[in-house]
């Protein structure tokens, strides 16, 4: 059975963005993880989360400035993943960091603020991730818009604790926050201009 155009472009984008967590596992297996491995699969799950955020919160400005619908059918893939690896993250955090235990974790909630904002930003991808399918978005309306407008404040978060998180290097995350605050930007300033062009053209 021959996969659609569209199907084939959806099939690589899953395994595109499945490779870095394939990578981190062979990595893992071999044992070449460096000299800290639970350090390198934190900044590295860390980072993979930030990038599809920030890719799936680009998706809608790239349609409206350049006319790209088709990367708009993955923008929920996009967005699934960036819970994948901020869940995979917290794992890596919860398992070899603190050992399993819920009251080591809830101690570093309480007690270290990159650890309680990083926790917050994971917390609000939670209902970003259950309400992706298109149930809840035909279901909730105008509050599925209100509701998905929290992908900005957790990439916001998700950029504080990564910074954070490393401490050092900052090259990379100037990208990361340029980025997102260029899409800040267009959601303040250009997007309600767009939106109010669009409006007058149809009247």
């Amino acid at each position: 059975m021959r996969l659609s155009k569209f199907s084939a472009v959806r099939l690589f984008a899953f395994v595109a963005m499945l490779t870095p967590g394939l990578w981190l596992i062979l990595k893992f297996i071999q044992q070449d993880l460096g000299a800290n491995p639970v350090e390198f699969l934190t900044h590295q799950t860390g980072k993979w989360t930030l990038i599809f955020l920030l890719t799936g919160l680009a998706i809608s400005p790239l349609k409206n400035i350049l006319g790209w619908k088709s990367p708009m059918k993955l923008r929920r893939m996009v967005g699934l993943y960036a819970f994948f690896y901020a869940c995979l993250h917290l794992t890596i955090y919860w398992v070899f960091d603190q050992s399993l235990s819920f009251t080591y974790v809830w101690d570093d909630i309480r007690k270290r603020p990159y650890i309680t904002i990083g926790f917050s930003a994971w917390l609000l991808l939670i209902p970003l991730a259950i309400t992706s399918a298109n149930y809840f978005r035909k279901r909730m309306g105008k509050n599925w818009i209100r509701l998905h407008k929290l992908a900005y404040l957790t990439a916001l978060l998700g950029l504080i604790h990564y910074v954070w998180l490393i401490r050092a290097d900052y090259a990379e995350t100037f990208i990361y926050a340029a980025v997102l605050f260029l899409l800040l930007g267009y959601r303040l300033i250009g997007s309600p201009k767009l939106e109010f062009k669009i409006r007058r053209s149809q009247a």
